[in-house]
C-alpha cells in the first residue's frame, strides 16, 4: 500500500499521465513506455477525452513501440482477432467522437481495407509483415501518428 502524501498538484498530474504496466518473458523486450507521450496526451486528463481519443491515442503508443522493435524488411499491421478476414496494412488510423477507432490500409494483395470498430470491441493484434516493396524503406505510420499528435498539441498550445 502507498502511503506516500501527496499534494493536489501531484494528484491531478498522476491521474493525467498515462501509466504503463508490462511483463515480458524476455527481458531485453522494448517495454511500452509512458515516459515520452506526445503533450496532447498528457495536457488533457483522460477524464476530459472521449473514449475513442484515449483509445486511440493509447493504440499508437503500442503500434509504434511494436515499429520499433521491426526490422527493416518488416512493416506493421493490424490482424482480426475473432475473423477470418485476414490482415489489414497500417497505413492511417483515426477516432470519431465519443466512442469509434478506425484502421485504415489494404490487405496482403492490395485491396483497401476499412476496420471500423467501437471501443468496447476494440481488439488489436499488431502484426510483422513483409514490405509490400522490398527494396523501399519501411513504412512506419506509428511514428507518423505519434508526430501528427505531437503537432496538435503544439497547435493547441499555440
Amino acid at each position: 500500500m502507498d502511503e506516500a502524501i501527496r499534494t493536489a498538484a501531484e494528484a491531478y498530474e498522476a491521474d493525467a499521465l498515462p501509466r504503463v504496466y508490462e511483463v515480458h518473458r524476455n527481458p531485453k523486450h522494448k517495454k511500452t513506455s509512458a515516459q515520452n507521450v506526445p503533450h496532447s496526451m498528457t495536457d488533457t486528463p483522460a477524464a476530459q477525452k472521449s473514449p475513442a481519443q484515449w483509445a486511440y491515442e493509447r493504440v499508437v503508443l503500442y503500434l509504434k513501440n511494436f515499429e520499433e522493435q521491426l526490422d527493416a524488411d518488416h512493416e506493421a499491421a493490424i490482424g482480426f482477432t475473432g475473423a477470418e478476414a485476414g490482415v489489414l496494412r497500417i497505413e492511417g488510423m483515426g477516432y470519431f467522437d465519443p466512442d469509434i477507432v478506425t484502421f485504415y490500409g489494404s490487405d496482403p494483395s492490395g485491396v483497401r481495407v476499412q476496420l471500423i470498430q467501437h471501443v468496447s470491441q476494440l481488439n488489436v493484434l499488431l502484426r510483422a509483415l513483409p514490405k509490400q516493396e522490398p527494396d523501399a524503406a519501411p513504412n512506419r505510420i506509428g511514428f507518423r501518428l505519434v508526430e501528427d499528435l505531437e503537432q496538435a498539441a503544439d497547435t493547441a498550445t499555440s
